[in-house]
């Protein structure tokens, strides 16, 4: 399988490479409410998606290249041949109206611009600057492999409670919201707090309980927090995995940190090394009373 065609913070392709122990055997559909990435949907491959997300821009490239692939990957190559500062920025600016157009925009941007960060202004306008990659175009017959994975997934643009109310008996629901809080020396910042808030936490686990008592399956990422572990007291295992953060613009302040999953089923996950790296996973210790 591909691997995911978008950089995107916060993606989950160190977790696909160190804990795919942890993710069920068998399901009927796979649900992925917060898009992203999608590197644990490649990983997968599975035979029946359903893919969603509230940001359109996003949703539309995934659409595009289900449809598109071909006439998005010459237009890529084209773009490859007369990429330069100026073009970046030029483009940046453009308000393309047409699907394919704005998908081929999204892609050339998130291929070079810094970090590959997605960021909008107040008025909607993606105010990125340019980074120092300078590939644009993927490999040669890259993105038709990717239409064909998408060939079978129903790709929405809905929001999380909508797409996860969907879930039935034999579903597996996949769910990596963006972090309200985030581990860090034991402090915890918010972020995107206009975009995704505690109260949508609370709306989100309250959603796969839901998911969970009419016979779905769900693994959800998120920050290690006690306040994360409070809101999921009671409710499957909780693992505590390691990875490397990316986040900090300067690569001397990158460092070891920990997140949360919780699953509502069983998995082959025990104590033990799980790769380069790691140091371990895991059950976590039991949910306290304490606040953050």
């Amino acid at each position: 399988m591909p691997e995911p065609f978008l950089k995107w913070p916060g993606g989950k392709r160190w977790l696909v490479r160190r804990y795919s122990p942890l993710f069920p055997s068998t399901y009927q559909r796979y649900l992925e409410p917060f898009l992203g990435g999608a590197a644990v949907f490649f990983h997968l491959a599975p035979r029946c998606a359903l893919l969603s997300d509230t940001n359109k821009d996003l949703v539309n490239v995934y659409q595009c290249l289900k449809k598109h692939a071909k006439t998005i990957d010459q237009q890529l190559c084209d773009l490859q041949r007369k990429h330069s500062e100026k073009l970046y920025y030029r483009i940046r600016a453009m308000r393309p109206t047409g699907s394919v157009d704005q998908a081929v925009r999204f892609l050339y941007l998130n291929r070079t611009c810094f970090n590959g960060i997605y960021r909008v202004n107040l008025k909607g306008d993606f105010n990125v600057p340019i980074g120092t990659k300078n590939l644009v175009a993927y490999p040669d017959g890259y993105l038709e492999v990717v239409s064909k994975c998408l060939r079978h997934a129903s790709i929405r643009h809905v929001d999380f409670e909508v797409a996860i109310d969907g879930a039935a008996t034999g579903d597996f629901i996949f769910a990596d919201p963006p972090y309200t809080v985030m581990h860090n020396n034991n402090n915890f910042l918010k972020y995107n707090s206009s975009l995704f808030s505690w109260s949508d936490q609370v709306k989100l686990a309250a959603a796969l309980k839901r998911a969970a008592a009419r016979g779905a399956a769900f693994m959800v990422s998120n920050a290690d927090h006690l306040c994360v572990r409070d809101l999921y007291a009671g409710l499957g295992n909780h693992f505590q995995v390691n990875r490397s953060s990316i986040l900090a613009a300067n690569s001397l302040r990158r460092r070891k940190t920990t997140e949360l999953l919780i699953t509502n089923y069983g998995c082959q996950a025990s104590k033990r090394s799980t790769g380069a790296g790691a140091v371990g996973l895991y059950e976590s210790p039991k949910p306290t009373s304490q606040k953050a």
